[in-house]
């Protein structure tokens, strides 16, 4: 998390997203390879260990360790964070690319990478800042949201996924000085490549000694993707107030882009009420070590690390709409209207599923993170472009492989489409897991699509 400081001027090479970007820089440098736990989790996406990420907390820590204590902007351990990132993402498969700025506390460099998705003009961006002050080597802040979205990168890589929106992947130089790194990005991005970007998630201080569960409140469906996550697991969270525009959110939130993410506290005390609900120490500072030399690898909370890297894995898999077989539909993030509470319990998938003529079943999946039984009056909203809607039968197919009829074919029923909401009762399933929607059409002549459909619990 940053302070105030000011930028100077720049320099340029290649392109990512329409914007000029810098080559790769030196040799990589050897370092550890993300692992992927073989237990996915609920909606499929990869599950991030914690030893995965403290493994490139470690390679940071002997970094800072052998450049003075730290990789402050402008600080040769700040390059060598740089190249180390490079070398991970290198290693993995991905073309990288950096983009070159100048401060007046030396040059300084953001590093990005991509997965391409299947809709070329929808990105949803992810980050961390890479550099940490200059009084210590910054693991929590901000190693723990560098670590993460390194290992969700390499993890996802390693799926083989295949997104619906394209994925970028970010670290950000000098935001410890004033959020240079995110500002000369944004403010140098065509206007066409920022409304490209239909998200920014930034992850700055995951792992606080003495954790809140924290969820940035700027936009009400990122909001409620991580609300509703972190209580799938058990865990409350509170919006985020203490970071609000003093991360690299707030460049992308100016420039309209929405914004969400996740964060455990800095300097703040810990509330005695907040301690009843997360554990810890009241009285004490989230992290005591905050902008301290002591920001090391002892300055960590292990369980909150694991818990939310798990959460950005998740998120990002459902908010790009992210699967592993190309054969079954992407599900999408929750949703929740700003004018009702996050956890509302609305879920919806937009995205289109062809309907072959007189050919085999077609799912589309929506992933509900959610504790409980479904209810006894489950709202199922169903919107089917079809000439000739007697030619399909619908079913909805519980988590447990439960299937209940929506619709049965008939050749008497010739009209076009299907635009309903259908009440099913389902109060002995379990909320949680992955639904779906079969449709499939028994007569020949006639096509459609799926072009959205929703739960309401």
């Amino acid at each position: 998390m940053r302070t105030r400081f000011k930028l100077t001027g720049v320099t340029a090479a290649t392109a990512i997203g329409g914007l000029a970007l810098a080559g790769a820089l030196t040799a990589p440098m050897a370092g550890a390879q993300s692992a992927v736990s073989a237990a996915d989790l609920p909606n499929g996406a990869p599950d991030i260990t914690v030893a995965a990420v403290k493994s490139h907390l470690n390679q940071l820590q002997s970094i800072a360790t052998a450049n003075g204590g730290n990789r402050s902007t402008g600080r040769s351990g700040y390059r060598a964070s740089v190249d180390y990132v490079q070398a991970q993402l290198q290693n993995a498969g991905y073309t990288v690319t950096v983009q070159p700025f100048n401060t007046i506390s030396g040059g300084s460099w953001n590093v990005f990478a991509e997965l391409p998705g299947r809709d070329p003009s929808k990105v949803v961006q992810l980050g961390a800042h890479l550099d940490s002050v200059a009084a210590g080597p910054g693991i929590n802040d901000d190693g723990t949201g560098t670590a993460a979205v390194l290992a969700v990168a390499l993890a996802f890589k390693q799926a083989r996924p295949v997104p619906e929106k394209t994925i970028r992947f970010s670290w950000w130089g000098a935001e410890e000085i004033g959020l240079l790194g995110s500002k000369y990005y944004i403010n140098n991005l065509p206007s066409a490549e920022r409304a490209k970007i239909t998200a920014y998630l930034n992850f700055d201080m995951i792992g606080s000694p003495n954790p809140g569960y924290f969820v940035y409140d700027d936009d009400p469906q990122l909001q409620a993707l991580f609300v509703n996550y972190l209580q799938s697991q058990g865990v409350a969270s509170e919006p985020e107030t203490e970071g609000d525009g003093r991360s690299d959110h707030a460049p992308f939130k100016s420039a309209g882009v929405k914004v969400g993410g996740i964060f455990t506290g800095a300097s703040r005390t810990k509330t005695a009420a907040q301690v009843q609900k997360w554990g810890g120490t009241a009285g004490t500072a989230f992290d005591p070590c905050y902008h301290r030399a002591c920001d090391t690898m002892s300055n960590l909370n292990d369980t909150a690390l694991d818990r939310n890297s798990d959460a950005i894995s998740y998120g990002l898999w459902q908010l790009t709409g992210t699967t592993t077989s190309p054969t079954v539909s992407p599900t999408v993030s929750p949703t929740v209207s700003p004018t009702t509470s996050p956890g509302t319990g609305y879920y919806e998938n937009t995205t289109p599923v062809n309907i072959p003529d007189a050919g085999a079943a077609i799912t589309s999946n929506i992933a509900v993170a959610r504790t409980g039984n479904a209810p006894a009056t489950l709202k199922v909203g169903v919107n089917i472009t079809h000439t000739y809607r007697g030619d399909l039968v619908i079913d909805l197919i519980a988590p447990d492989g439960t299937a209940y009829r929506l619709k049965n074919s008939s050749s008497s029923d010739s009209a076009d489409n299907v635009n309903t909401t259908y009440n099913v009762n389902a109060g002995t399933e379990a909320a949680n897991g992955t639904w779906k929607l079969q449709v499939r059409d028994v007569y020949r002549a006639d096509t459609g699509r799926i072009d959205k459909w929703s739960l309401q619990f």
